[in-house]
């Protein structure tokens, strides 16, 4: 049976998955609350939650003394935290950029090799080439 016997209008069924897509895509983007903020902004909101957690704990195997100390090491680190923050927000973003690139890179390499293992050895790359390179299934990925 030819392709267009099996889906006589292919470009209504790519429109149909492309606009699925973007309807599941804003569902979860307005799911998701308010947008996050900078780099700095975000960290600054996880240390005020860890220091909120941290100092509600109560753990009865901790004396008072200790659970001073806990609550004084936290206001102390927050204190440190504190200045780096206002003094350099944009350095978080830039440190965030760089993780996603990282990030980005990473799963390119993967990817490349998911392919690869899926093909098989010297089965025939998406260009038309023959891949006959490159670990097996049960080799190692070295991303050094």
């Amino acid at each position: 049976m030819s392709d267009a016997t099996q889906h006589p209008d292919a470009d209504a069924w790519a429109r149909a998955c492309a606009e699925d897509l973007a309807a599941e895509k804003a569902r979860r983007r307005g799911a998701g609350g308010p947008p996050p903020g900078t780099a700095a902004e975000e960290l600054r909101k996880l240390v005020d939650a860890v220091a909120d957690k941290v100092s509600s704990l109560q753990n009865p195997l901790l004396g008072a003394g200790a659970q001073s100390a806990v609550r004084q090491f936290v206001s102390q680190a927050k204190a440190a935290v504190e200045p780096v923050i206002e003094r350099n927000p944009q350095v978080f973003d830039h440190l965030a950029a760089a993780g996603n690139e990282l990030l980005a890179a990473y799963r390119s390499a993967v990817e490349g090799q998911e392919g690869r293992w899926a093909r098989g050895p010297g089965a025939p790359r998406p260009d038309g080439k023959r891949d006959d390179e490159g670990p097996g299934p049960t080799e190692h990925i070295d991303l050094d």
